[in-house]
């Protein structure tokens, strides 16, 4: 017989046509196992966004009235009364601009984060959260600062509503006024975006290795909490010179962030920078475990989307 004869005898045929089915089918696989997936950056964003505004919606609603009370005892000089009427005073306004600054800030820290990630070893992963938290805040702050000085401005009894407020704002003060107090603000915020988000990144990551499985809703919310309440205490000094700066209007009475802590030292001594402590860490705390536990919450749920035939 010859040697083609033995090639095409239909075992030999059977033989050759299964070890080419089982050669592209390895070859299949292995073009599958060594392609990354691309990085959805769009996919992230509006996920991401999603959440964030979510999130930061539902803290703001449910908790304004402890912010409102910690604005208040920050604002005070001296032995000055808190007043405890119209906690909610400024909420409408207030939320039109927290949607989208917490659209934004989750919207950029996420796909950072993912990003930085992928960058950086695993060890340097702290790194990564405290970067992308840093230029979340520093994203966000084009949105978070008009809303804030117009909020407090609000709480503390210097207008009624927001649409007064902004009028009144630009006609004494100009449009920079609703960006007063803008370096106080990154100086508090920054900081404290970047630690929070980093103890809460590196708490998940470390109870993940424990319990070595993923973590449930209650669990992301005590974290959040925790990392919440740390970061608020650690960085109430510097909440009560933005909040100075940021009311202050036109009377001008402090003229840099330098002015305001030499004053409030002066005239009123280093305990001012504690005022709000309580409010504070009892506002950020339990809005942590909220804003945490909706965000990845929100997360998982953009996150499922339905299997294609």
């Amino acid at each position: 017989m010859s040697r083609n004869a033995k090639i095409e005898s239909p075992e030999n045929v059977l033989k050759l046509a299964m070890a080419t089915s089982s050669d592209k089918e390895y070859t299949s696989l292995a073009s599958v196992s060594t392609q990354h997936k691309p990085f959805d950056i769009l996919g992230v964003l509006y996920e991401s966004a999603v959440a964030g505004a979510a999130a930061g919606t539902l803290v703001e609603t449910v908790l304004y009235p402890i912010d409102t009370i910690k604005t208040r005892l920050q604002a005070v000089r001296g032995g000055g009364e808190i007043i405890l009427k119209g906690l909610y005073s400024g909420l409408a306004g207030n939320l039109v601009g927290v949607i989208p600054a917490s659209a934004l800030f989750i919207g950029v820290y996420e796909p950072t984060k993912q990003k930085l990630l992928n960058l950086f070893p695993e060890n340097l992963s702290a790194v990564a959260h405290l970067a992308a938290g840093a230029l979340g805040g520093a994203a966000s702050s084009i949105v978070r600062v008009p809303t804030e000085v117009i909020k407090q401005r609000i709480q503390i009894g210097q207008f009624v509503s927001a649409p007064d407020a902004v009028r009144l704002i630009v006609a004494k003060e100009g449009f920079r006024g609703l960006y007063a107090g803008y370096g106080s603000f990154l100086l508090r915020d920054l900081p404290f975006d970047a630690i929070q988000f980093c103890i809460y990144e590196q708490l998940r990551i470390g109870y993940k290795l424990a319990a070595k499985r993923d973590l449930n809703d209650p669990e992301n919310a005590i974290i959040g909490a925790f990392a919440g309440a740390i970061t608020g205490a650690m960085t109430t000094p510097l909440d009560v010179i933005k909040t100075r700066l940021m009311i202050q209007g036109s009377a001008k009475q402090y003229n840099s962030i330098r002015h305001c802590i030499n004053t409030i030292l002066k005239e009123e001594g280093s305990s001012a920078f504690f005022r709000g402590m309580g409010p504070r860490v009892l506002w950020i705390g339990i809005g942590g475990s909220i804003f945490f536990g909706v965000l990845e919450k929100t997360k998982q749920l953009m996150s499922q989307k339905p299997s294609s035939a």
